[in-house]
């Protein structure tokens, strides 16, 4: 097993940051003239805001999966489910901004709500910063499922 703090943290980090790489380049090559074109609910955040919180949650996610990474009782279950997640946190920018499929894209967000709420779970068992650092991401997934269930409501 890998105990080098360091390089734990860097391998993390570019686990992690995968997702938000292979999410921004679906948003950045797909994402107009679509969505300029569909209806949006006044709510809807301005773009400009979307790069610096999703990377402020990825660099969270990072440091709670890194700190439980490093935990006396860690649970390699956590870890395949933090993975699973990262895999579910990707889709939903590819079934968004290059398929346009706003239905499906809510049921992968209800999905990752669900990923990241038993992620919560177990980060507390081991780790209670770990599922602290996990709560804002909880919080935006859950704005964001409201953001597309009115997005599809209006389109």
């Amino acid at each position: 097993m890998l105990k080098n703090k360091f390089l734990t943290f860097i391998l993390f980090l570019i686990i992690t940051f995968s997702a938000s790489l292979i999410g921004g380049m679906a948003t950045v090559n797909f994402k107009e003239p679509w969505y300029s074109s569909i209806i949006r609910p006044s709510f809807s955040p301005p773009d400009w805001i979307f790069a610096p919180v999703w990377t402020t949650l990825y660099l969270m996610m990072t440091i709670a999966i890194w700190l439980f990474w490093h935990s006396k009782n860690r649970d390699m279950k956590t870890i395949y489910i933090y993975f699973i997640h990262i895999i579910i946190n990707t889709t939903w920018s590819i079934t968004f901004f290059v398929f346009h499929k706003i239905l499906i894209s809510v049921l992968v967000l209800i999905a990752l709500i669900i990923m990241i709420i038993i992620l919560i779970k177990n980060f507390k068992r081991v780790n209670l910063i770990s599922s602290y650092l996990m709560i804002p991401y909880l919080l935006w997934s859950c704005f964001a499922l409201v953001l597309n269930l009115s997005i599809y409501y209006l389109n």
